[in-house]
């Protein structure tokens, strides 16, 4: 699951004519689920954006979150985060959820955001949306659950003695390296 988390000072969504939402300060995320996501990885993210701190405090370094400046976020489902564009010129979107499943875990990831306290906007999902912003900063970061969930699988195989996957093998010292380079 990918998001670019963007600290805004205001940020709305239109759908089609229609005005949908909007924030103050806060942040836009745009959310992207990819095919293998699960709801640990919309929990996990949710809470990272919820506690990131982006904001700054009186002495102008970011060491504040969202409930600290009093803000919002404003999420958007964004398939095209994962669109691979690694060959040809048009991307192409094979590593993205299918819809059914990526609507469930955006909705997810929204109620988690919500549970983390934070007041939420949404855009509508699968819709073509208009998406205005001030970028404040500009602060704007990408998130990953991905490496989150390969260190997750790597400590759940260390706590329960197996093996490493992937080409990980740990050199006589305790170092984990690659295919078994020391």
């Amino acid at each position: 699951m990918l998001a670019v988390v963007q600290r805004v000072a205001r940020a709305s969504v239109h759908v089609g004519e229609s005005y949908r939402a909007s924030i103050g300060q806060g942040v836009l995320i745009l959310l992207g689920v990819a095919e293998g996501d699960e709801e640990t990885d919309a929990r996990w993210l949710a809470s990272k954006c919820a506690t990131l701190r982006i904001f700054n405090d009186p002495d102008g370094r970011m060491n504040l979150d969202l409930a600290a400046v009093g803000g919002a976020a404003l999420v958007i489902s964004q398939f095209t985060l994962l669109g691979d564009c690694e060959k040809g010129r048009r991307p192409s979107f094979t590593n993205a959820a299918q819809p059914a499943a990526a609507e469930r875990l955006y909705e997810r990831f929204v109620a988690f955001l919500r549970g983390c306290g934070v007041p939420v906007s949404t855009g509508i999902f699968g819709a073509m949306m208009d998406v205005s912003l001030i970028n404040e900063g500009p602060v704007t970061l990408l998130l990953d659950s991905t490496p989150w969930k390969r260190r997750r699988a790597i400590d759940a195989q260390r706590a329960a003695g197996g093996s490493r996957s992937g080409g990980e093998e740990q050199a006589p010292d305790g170092r984990v390296t690659d295919e078994g380079m020391a």
